[in-house]
């Protein structure tokens, strides 16, 4: 187990290290642009990446169990955080998603949703069997996941909501619910929420766009178009570290939710590759953590958690091939940015005391015969 928690770490640090890598070249000539240093985007990310990394050490070595206690008070902060957002946060692109507290932004919605997993696996943890019964059981976690969903929606940011639905009720799914009645419940939720995307003006565009790339042909937007040129611009073995073109203002966030085109771009298909694995081997390793736990609490808490991270890989990576539509995703640990950055690193350290605290009664077995 000690293995694997220092493969884990070593994959979150080559993902640290490759999006550093990125963020400066894809981020210059937008820097530029601003009549900046060209290492302006560069140089907060770094300080950014130094913080996440001392975050993942240092909630690596507290307990996963204070979580059980304390996760309800905490998921109660994030709703007053995220009505405060609503009423007196920072707006951008339409939308009201950050909080400034001493000249730094951060979203509420990523923290809630943090929080959210850990509060949904110590509620599934304390049912047991009764999270089968809707009345004596589901209906408790489900009252926690529907008014953190709804108030992200409220921001708006329809993605995100989408995330902390489905992580949360596969939390539910793995710690016993019924699935005849999250299926039920995700259906009604899915007619919901599409009427509510749909009288959403940005979230109805991109809904338009993508349905008209598939009836009409053509691209879902120019984002999505540059992204693709990028991409395939890289072939197998890429263009060259810092020779990306799409970054040169053509492919807007280009450091942002679309970094994984320039990975694509000068790395090609061979870096793209690598970067799949690193993800596909931190759900393994998550997975094998989870299982090897006597906990169900500890069971629960790391698999939501791996299975949080990955997921919004894979939706990222999604939304940059033009699978799905464009969403406000960010790639863990590659894309610029703080507070996902910082609380994928806080829930990488999670998982890695519960694989220690797992080697360590091991070992204490051992000793005592």
């Amino acid at each position: 187990m000690k293995n694997l928690t220092n493969i884990l770490y070593l994959l979150v640090i080559a993902l640290l290290v490759i999006g550093t890598v990125l963020v400066f070249s894809a981020s210059s000539s937008v820097s530029i642009s601003k009549g900046k240093d060209l290492s302006m985007f560069f140089t907060s990310h770094v300080w950014k990446v130094v913080v996440a990394f001392f975050l993942m050490i240092i909630f690596s070595y507290i307990p996963y169990e204070i979580y059980l206690k304390y996760s309800k008070y905490l998921l109660l902060g994030s709703v007053v955080l995220l009505i405060l957002t609503l009423l007196v946060g920072w707006s951008a692109k339409g939308a009201v998603r950050w909080l400034a507290i001493g000249g730094v932004r951060f979203q509420p919605s990523e923290l809630a949703r943090l929080i959210l997993i850990i509060h949904i696996a110590g509620m599934v943890f304390r049912k047991g069997e009764k999270i089968k019964s809707f009345k004596n059981g589901l209906i408790y976690p489900l009252i926690w996941i529907f008014v953190i969903a709804g108030l992200v929606m409220l921001q708006p940011n329809v993605s995100m909501s989408v995330i902390i639905v489905l992580t949360s009720f596969t939390v539910l799914y793995v710690g016993g619910a019924r699935l005849n009645q999250l299926t039920s419940i995700l259906f009604t939720l899915s007619v919901v929420g599409g009427s509510l995307m749909l009288m959403i003006s940005h979230s109805r565009q991109r809904i338009f766009d993508f349905a008209n790339s598939f009836l009409n042909g053509g691209e879902i937007n120019h984002q999505v178009l540059q992204s693709k040129i990028a991409m395939g611009s890289g072939g197998v073995f890429g263009i060259g570290l810092g020779a990306s073109r799409q970054s040169d203002l053509f492919l807007p966030e280009s450091f942002g939710d679309f970094i994984f085109s320039i990975l694509g771009e000068e790395t090609g298909f061979v870096g793209a590759f690598v970067v799949l694995a690193f993800y596909l081997a931190i759900f393994v390793i998550g997975l094998i953590i989870a299982k090897r736990n006597k906990s169900g609490y500890a069971q629960l808490l790391a698999f939501g958690l791996t299975f949080n991270l990955v997921l919004s890989a894979f939706i990222n990576i999604a939304v940059v091939t033009g699978i799905i539509p464009t969403t406000g995703i960010t790639l863990p640990f590659i894309s610029f940015g703080g507070t996902s950055l910082w609380l994928s690193a806080i829930s990488i350290g999670i998982i890695v005391n519960i694989g220690l605290e797992t080697h360590k009664r091991r070992i204490m077995r051992l000793a005592t015969g």
